[in-house]
């Protein structure tokens, strides 16, 4: 029994491809006797041939993968693409280093570990972007001598 007519005709009807249909291996003697549009849609509707649900693609590995870059995973040199500036902009970058420092500095004056003529000096040199980080600014403070307590 030859159903490629039925199967093609069928595709035509419901706007799929030949590969989605499906013909019921019960019904098929009903459908090999099919030659209208009229019949096949009849056939259809008694669900004698149904249509194959198109395949997507799974969520479920970008679900998982979200949830790891979430917590801090995936993040690596091989997973980067773009420049570091671009992935963070260096203005926010500044902006949390001189934050950083300035706080420091605050804590160091409010301390009195150093004058406030040293902390107005350390705070324009940070401005000037003498400072790498909170540590370079001890050690600046360390090499010149410019803390109060030993």
């Amino acid at each position: 029994m030859n159903l490629r007519n039925q199967k093609q005709l069928a595709a035509r009807v419901l706007g799929v491809g030949k590969s989605r249909v499906r013909i019921d291996q019960e019904r098929t003697e009903d459908v090999e006797g099919v030659i209208t549009r009229e019949e096949i849609r009849k056939l259809i509707h008694e669900e004698a041939i149904t249509v194959v649900p198109e395949k997507g693609v799974s969520r479920g590995r970008a679900r998982t993968a979200r949830l790891k870059r979430k917590s801090g995973r995936r993040e690596g040199s091989g997973s980067r693409t773009g420049k570091a500036t671009a992935r963070a902009p260096s203005k926010k970058m500044w902006e949390a280093r001189i934050r950083s420092i300035r706080r420091h500095l605050r804590y160091l004056r409010d301390r009195r570990i150093v004058q406030k003529n040293v902390y107005r000096r350390l705070y324009l040199l940070a401005k000037g972007g003498t400072f790498r980080d909170r540590n370079d600014v001890d050690q600046y403070i360390e090499t010149h001598r410019l803390s109060r307590r030993r």
